[in-house]
């Protein structure tokens, strides 16, 4: 299957601070579809005291907007979530209540941007003993990382997989996340690229970001981790590394 893939953006409707439509849902969808993605996953936000969704709710949310747009001509959808690494998260993973990626084998987990949880590497360890590989949402947007890597090792070596949005790279966030992310490409800690779009304005600038990873990499590294690399995390690829 050719094409890039998305595992990162908001456009289930009406669920967290996505899209609020099906007319932006459509709009921010077909838009990614023009840049070249065939699949997107939507990943709405499960975080305490902000976005209380679980996944039976984000499940039926899901399934009532595709039934919603039958017929229309849009890349393959699929769900997973974005969750807020909290006491909450946890439990839900320990309770198989976690909503990974569509095949079981990923899941995607957002920090706190301002400090890194203790025992962090400890729980992303675990997760992948349950055979759940954690996704790493944009390190570049996390302070621990604004100036240097170290922190990030531990992670990777739990068996952490780095994820970057690609909107970082045109300035979307700040200064700080946009010269980390550059920072954490050029050490080569990235596997995956992704929109992280929230509303149709967001796909501009993530052409943007395709085009400045394309400079940094290359045109063949680039497409690999917009296309290559996230089907092989969907599939549970052993190899992927």
């Amino acid at each position: 299957m050719s094409g890039f893939v998305d595992l990162h953006a908001h456009w289930v409707p009406a669920v967290d601070d996505g899209v609020k439509t099906d007319a932006e849902a459509l709009e921010m969808l077909r838009g990614l579809a023009a840049l070249g993605y065939a699949r997107c996953v939507a990943t709405p936000h499960i975080r305490t005291a902000m976005f209380e969704n679980r996944r039976p709710g984000l499940e039926d949310a899901h399934a009532a907007f595709v039934g919603r747009v039958q017929g229309e001509a849009l890349p393959e959808l699929g769900l997973g979530a974005e969750h807020f690494f909290d006491d909450v998260f946890w439990g839900l993973f320990q309770r198989g209540e976690h909503l990974p990626y569509p095949g079981g084998k990923a899941a995607l987990v957002e920090l706190p941007p301002e400090r890194l949880p203790l025992r962090l590497e400890h729980v992303f360890f675990e997760m992948r003993v349950r055979g759940v590989r954690p996704i790493l949402a944009h390190p570049e947007r996390y302070r621990d990382f604004y100036d240097r890597s170290d922190a990030l090792e531990p992670l990777l070596d739990a068996g952490a997989v780095p994820q970057l949005d690609l909107m970082s790279l045109v300035g979307r966030y700040g200064r700080h996340p946009q010269r980390a992310a550059e920072r954490l490409l050029d050490e080569g800690f990235y596997y995956l690229a992704c929109s992280d779009a929230h509303r149709p304005a967001d796909v501009e600038l993530v052409g943007r970001g395709i085009e400045r990873l394309r400079e940094l990499v290359g045109r063949e590294e680039a497409d690999a981790m917009l296309g290559d690399h996230p089907r092989r995390v969907l599939a549970g690829d052993p190899d992927f590394e």
